[in-house]
């Protein structure tokens, strides 16, 4: 049991700890205060429930549905082009940033949805969560333990990143680094898009 609980831990936090759309999310999420905490326990609800569907089937539907990949994958490029041209907005216009910090934080519901959105219409999760890392624990003697581990590890990095980023946002709170760390936002939203619209 604990072999199979150490594997999920292990290979649930090298796939997770990797820079990607959702933790760039909760980066500026938790930089801004802004909700979060309730966002880390979102996104470690979503990796706990994918990765226990793909260990007990999900994966093995998955690839052998062409046409639910190529939905997920349009239409998460797509979300992510729109949310990577508000962030470079902010990035390059200093009205946009004024604007933004006058309109106040948002609602804990217009987050929590973005934040679904960001973890459910980005097909890497699909591809990561449920694919590998569900294929790799229904493989082993004991897949409740694995699942368990690869949700352990998705805590501990994303509890750890909320807090530890919101603990230094007094030192980081300067326009300039606004604008940073939107452009880079924007950058990872653009980037994981077109890896997305350049797979055949």
């Amino acid at each position: 049991m604990w072999q199979s609980y150490l594997n999920g831990l292990l290979v649930a936090a090298g796939l997770i700890i990797a820079i990607g759309a959702q933790n760039a999310f909760v980066l500026a999420q938790s930089l801004r205060r802004e909700h979060h905490l309730p966002v880390a326990a979102l996104c470690v609800l979503c990796d706990a429930l994918l990765v226990t569907a793909g260990v007990f089937g999900l994966a093995t539907l998955l690839t052998q549905s062409p046409l639910l990949l190529g939905i997920a994958r349009w239409g998460g490029a797509a979300f992510l082009l729109w949310y990577g041209a508000q962030a470079l907005r902010r990035a390059l216009s200093p009205q946009a940033l004024q604007g933004a910090t006058d309109a106040g934080p948002r609602s804990r519901r217009a987050v929590l949805l973005a934040a679904l959105a960001v973890t459910l219409l980005n097909p890497h999760v699909y591809l990561d969560t449920v694919l590998l890392i569900g294929s790799l624990g229904a493989q082993q003697p004991e897949p409740g333990a694995y699942a368990l581990g690869a949700a352990s590890a998705s805590a501990l990095w994303f509890f750890g990143l909320a807090l530890g980023t919101a603990w230094l946002a007094p030192v980081l709170a300067r326009p300039a680094t606004w604008r940073l760390l939107d452009l880079g936002v924007a950058l990872m939203m653009f980037s994981v898009a077109w890896q997305l619209l350049g797979k055949p």
